[in-house]
């Protein structure tokens, strides 16, 4: 069912370019890995197991490292109000609600396609927004959902991850597998772990540049949907503003999860971590949704709390 979201052929584009991509590298990843360690039926199947198993288990696996939990309309009926008003307004099914007892205000989605879809917004989120500037904010998740960009982001970001573990699982087979502990064996390693970190170096330019430009897309298509883009700048302008204020160590658990945030768990010291962030910049949100405002005839000005 194609929600009313406004569609970004762009962003379409460029999911596709960068899977096609991927998934050459992942192709020539486990290839590479078939020749080095002469096990191609091991390699293959971890492989497919663990995207197999990122794919299909993704929310579940998101909501319990960021401490998330489904919540019924009960205990929240604002924001199960909020989720539905949007959600029919956008013509797509509801995704699953969640809450996370998180002191920083942000707020991700999650999932393989919109009918396997969760929302969920931290407690910090929803104690600083008022009920306007949290409808932009939900307009902005739902539309990663009704994009499937969110299940791109989930899939292209595994990549990383299964480098990073089959090299564990090779150094420790070679390690205590007996035989070869000789020169052969470190040079197995030692191509292993070159192969693995030029996979992850272009896996990880690749959903950088594709995670910013999204964010800009589901930007786009909230304030097109709800019609205040100014609302939704108030919400960047705020929250971006207090996590600036919450201690770098208190962040770094969630940075983990940058890609999958309304806006990146980053502290008040720049680092070179911004020059490659997840997101673009509070200044380029902000810009692109006074231009829509402008566009759509808006009286209020962009960013204004």
């Amino acid at each position: 069912m194609q929600s009313r979201f406004r569609s970004d052929r762009r962003l379409t584009a460029r999911m596709g370019i960068t899977l096609f991509l991927l998934g050459l590298l992942y192709v020539a990843f486990v290839a590479a890995l078939i020749v080095l360690l002469k096990s191609w039926v091991l390699v293959v199947v971890v492989a497919a197991g663990l995207l197999g198993a990122q794919y299909w288990f993704s929310d579940r696996v998101a909501l319990f490292a960021m401490r998330g939990r489904v919540v019924e309309r009960e205990e929240y009926p604002e924001l199960h109000g909020v989720v539905d008003r949007l959600c029919a307004l956008a013509d797509m099914p509801k995704p699953v609600v969640a809450v996370s007892d998180m002191e920083m205000p942000n707020a991700f989605a999650t999932g393989r396609n919109p009918d396997h879809a969760v929302v969920c917004v931290t407690t910090g989120l929803l104690r600083r927004l008022e009920p306007d500037e949290l409808e932009g904010v939900l307009a902005h998740e739902l539309s990663h959902v009704a994009h499937k960009d969110v299940a791109v982001i989930t899939v292209a970001s595994f990549l990383g991850v299964i480098a990073g573990l089959i090299v564990r699982f090779a150094f420790y087979s070679q390690l205590f597998g007996g035989g070869r502990r000789d020169q052969n064996t470190a040079v197995v390693f030692a191509a292993v772990m070159g192969v693995s970190a030029a996979v992850y170096a272009i896996s990880f330019l690749l959903i950088r540049a594709l995670s910013r430009y999204r964010e800009l897309a589901a930007d786009r298509a909230a304030a097109l949907l709800t019609g205040r883009p100014s609302v939704l700048a108030a919400a960047l302008t705020k929250v971006t503003g207090d996590i600036a204020r919450i201690p770098s160590k208190d962040l770094r658990t969630a940075q983990a999860f940058n890609a999958f945030y309304f806006t990146p768990a980053l502290g008040r010291e720049p680092s070179v971590a911004r020059l490659f962030s997840t997101h673009p910049s509070l200044e380029q949100r902000i810009d692109q949704l006074a231009r829509i405002s402008a566009e759509l005839g808006e009286t209020t000005t962009p960013g204004g709390a």
